[in-house]
């Protein structure tokens, strides 16, 4: 049974949204973000920090995730996986990845394509010691994207997990890792229900500086 009729009913873009003035932001895309995420923030947009992933496997074939982000800074947007996982040899293969942020609250949508690299060892440890407990203890009793023989093994490893924590609180796997995705393209969308006229902002870099450009809707 087709839900092609029960799609058409659903509202898109309801309620006040933001605003956004093409015409007055910032040289760099950074800075543009750090506002943005500071208003859905202050408007109570709900897991702002939330985001999906976009990566490539060795068929070429494209993969996405939800995650969250864990600092933006001078080298890009960061997040935190294990290297094992299928992200993270997708990524160690082919670093071509990208990011989108969808804030419904305020019609927003913000889209960033680059290539991701790790961080290193000191940035890892520090990612992951600063983590919950129970975090901490989900990582380390995970197999991610591996196949599950057998729903006690979910037992088994969380049991280790806490024997290994207990006796090395400090203990950080060598497998965790934190990536920086460097931009070369950064996309603002902002919807307009009322015209459908969404203005449109990317950022694309060039040799020396970040080069904007409006887009059709």
């Amino acid at each position: 049974m087709s839900i092609s009729w029960l799609l058409r009913t659903l509202p898109a873009m309801s309620g006040e949204l933001a605003r956004f003035d093409t015409d007055r932001t910032p040289a760099e895309p950074r800075e543009l973000f750090l506002r943005w995420f500071g208003e859905a923030v202050g408007a109570g947009v709900r897991e702002p920090h939330l985001m999906s992933l976009a990566t490539v496997d060795d068929q070429g074939l494209p993969d996405v995730r939800v995650l969250l982000l864990r600092d933006v800074d001078e080298r890009g947007w960061h997040f935190a996986t294990d290297r094992r996982s299928a992200k993270g040899r997708q990524l160690t293969a082919r670093p071509d990845a990208a990011l989108v942020f969808y804030w419904r609250e305020q019609g927003r949508q913000v889209r960033v394509r680059g290539k991701a690299f790790d961080l290193g060892l000191a940035a890892s440890a520090a990612d992951f010691l600063g983590r919950s407990p129970s975090s901490r203890m989900a990582s380390l009793s995970s197999a991610q994207s591996d196949v599950m023989s057998d729903k006690s093994d979910i037992t088994l490893a969380r049991q280790e997990a806490e024997r290994l924590l207990a006796g090395n609180p400090d203990f950080v796997p060598e497998s965790h890792a934190v990536y920086a995705l460097a931009p070369v393209s950064v996309e603002f969308w902002q919807g307009d229900p009322a015209s459908r006229r969404h203005p449109r902002l990317r950022y694309r870099r060039s040799a020396e500086s970040w080069v904007k450009e409006l887009l059709w809707p």
